[in-house]
């Protein structure tokens, strides 16, 4: 009688002698190698490379999405190109240069459009997730950031240069589109909450954030943590942070300040702030483990060497170290067993077990930047 363990093995077989593939998509992920434009595909079991995924042109400011199905990424490069991969077989699948200057995007709810922020023309282009055939292009008149979806078929962002911000419903044959005033001056990034309920704006030109209430029919901005820095100098912005990279924990958001040494912890429902932990640097990402317990904080040059883990009860630093050079991107493992970070001037992948903040492995990496495990997939305004 054969097990259950023996049925999958010997299907798996059958799996490979038809050309398929038995290996399972939700232990992998992509790391960005930005100095070579390629991708280096990583597994999360093993704590190892597993193959390289070149071809892929600038990849400066790269940041990437999956299938729902988690095996292709969409990859979102400086250069403009949106390239289609199949991480399995770790190949590019397509690829086209869709603008002159892209800074992010996303993919719909039923993974059937990716949505693509361009600085350069600006606006928003809408392309089909098989064939990235362009179906929908958005002028703008402007640079537009914070691009994120949310339910309903529908993308949400921000316009940098007129202080709006958009939404695109994707659900009929046209788009629709509502525009929302009032963002405020220069909204440099956006996040969305896992619920898709709240969008809050980033401003680079004005002392607060702007929050939307996704879930009211007619969406309005509300000016949250008004003069949060008031009365004190703004210091010197060498990275604009990424609001992507904020924390929910324990129903607070922890932000960074933009020019300030230190994180704000506001209440998610009432919008008020709850507290501030100073920190080493300026920081850039903000994260929260997934339970929450905890939230890792990296900083802009030239104090980029450093982490700093913030206790989300006690709002208080409780472990500082320096895994090296140029620490740009951190990724949770699914559970927040383990976190990964690409330290780029070391040329090292470092993982380390967040329990006991002992280092587990190194991976080389060539510049390594954003880490992206395909748990994202499943995540929305990831």
């Amino acid at each position: 009688m054969m097990t259950i363990r023996t049925t999958a093995a010997a299907l798996a077989l059958a799996l490979m002698g038809t050309g398929a593939f038995s290996q399972a998509t939700g232990d992998l992920g992509l790391v960005v190698e930005r100095a070579d434009g390629a991708l280096l595909v990583v597994d999360q079991s093993d704590r190892a490379s597993i193959g390289r995924i070149e071809g892929l042109g600038d990849l400066s400011h790269a940041s990437l999405v999956y299938s729902p199905d988690q095996r292709f990424a969409y990859v979102f490069g400086r250069d403009g190109g949106l390239t289609k991969v199949d991480i399995l077989e770790q190949k590019v699948v397509n690829r086209v240069i869709q603008g002159g200057n892209s800074i992010g995007g996303a993919i719909s709810d039923d993974g059937r459009f990716v949505a693509v922020s361009n600085y350069e023309p600006g606006g928003v282009k809408i392309f089909d997730a098989d064939t990235l055939d362009l179906l929908h292009d958005i002028p703008a008149e402007s640079k537009t950031v914070g691009l994120v979806d949310i339910p309903g078929t529908r993308f949400v962002f921000s316009l940098w240069d007129k202080g709006e911000t958009w939404i695109v419903d994707l659900s009929e044959a046209e788009p629709e589109i509502t525009k929302i005033e009032g963002t405020g001056t220069n909204p440099y990034d956006a996040l969305v909450t896992g619920d898709g309920r709240t969008y809050i704006a980033g401003l680079f030109g004005e002392d607060h954030l702007t929050a939307f209430d996704l879930w009211q029919d007619n969406p309005e901005a509300q000016a949250i943590l008004d003069g949060y820095s008031a009365g004190r100098e703004g210091l010197p912005v060498y990275k604009m942070p990424h609001l992507e990279g904020w924390a929910l924990a324990g129903g607070e958001f922890v932000l960074p300040a933009v020019g300030q040494h230190e994180v704000l912890w506001v209440d998610a429902k009432t919008f008020e702030q709850t507290g501030k932990t100073e920190t080493h640097g300026q920081p850039i990402f903000a994260m929260a483990r997934p339970d929450g317990r905890q939230v890792w904080v990296n900083f802009a040059h030239p104090l980029n060497d450093t982490i700093q883990v913030i206790d989300t009860v006690t709002k208080e630093i409780i472990h500082e170290f320096k895994p090296g050079p140029g620490v740009l991107h951190m990724e949770f493992t699914p559970r927040g067993r383990e976190v990964w970070m690409s330290v780029r001037d070391a040329d090292k992948i470092m993982v380390y077990d967040t329990q006991t903040f002992e280092k587990l492995r190194e991976i080389d990496a060539r510049s390594p930047s954003g880490i992206f495990f395909t748990a994202r997939a499943h995540k929305l305004g990831l």
